[in-house]
């Protein structure tokens, strides 16, 4: 899987000489961050206009049509740019690190709910923005990085 400047995300495998197809196509914002979730049936790409979208990884393409897959959720997760995202423990929970205007720069949100109410809880640390997050499942933590070289380190439970 590839994002690239251009905003577009293309799947490839080995064995052939070209794309197995065209998740997103160039024009859009620029891709930051892309993930697979732990059981490797869905992934999301992040992008610098802060959004967020997921796909499934078992798409049925058209090949007479030649349409392409869609994703089964986007949302803007960060007014500004959104700059990486971890699944949390099931897939359906989501935390973004980016730049939003409010500090609100590492979110959590639920993939189940609808989009207007799927911010679970939003952090304000990171006042320049965050840019990396890992999620450590054994112990339930959410650890951010930062701009300016500081992290932030959240305890889930």
């Amino acid at each position: 899987l590839t994002g690239a400047q251009d905003g577009s995300v293309r799947m490839f495998e080995w064995g052939h000489a070209q794309q197995i197809t065209c998740f997103r196509s160039g024009g859009n914002s620029r891709v930051t961050r892309m993930r697979f979730n732990y059981q490797g049936n869905k992934f999301g790409i992040v992008d610098a206009d802060g959004y967020i979208s997921l796909y499934q990884t078992n798409w049925k393409c058209c090949p007479l049509t030649g349409t392409s897959p869609k994703p089964y959720l986007t949302w803007q997760c960060h007014n500004k740019t959104a700059n990486d995202f971890v699944f949390i423990s099931s897939s359906s929970l989501i935390a973004t690190a980016g730049f939003s205007s409010d500090n609100r720069n590492i979110c959590l949100w639920d993939t189940l709910v609808s989009p207007t109410n799927s911010l679970v809880h939003a952090f304000v640390c990171h006042d320049s923005g965050a840019t990396v997050l890992a999620y450590a499942p054994k112990h339930q933590l959410l650890i951010s990085g930062g701009r300016k070289g500081f992290t932030c380190v959240i305890d889930l439970r």
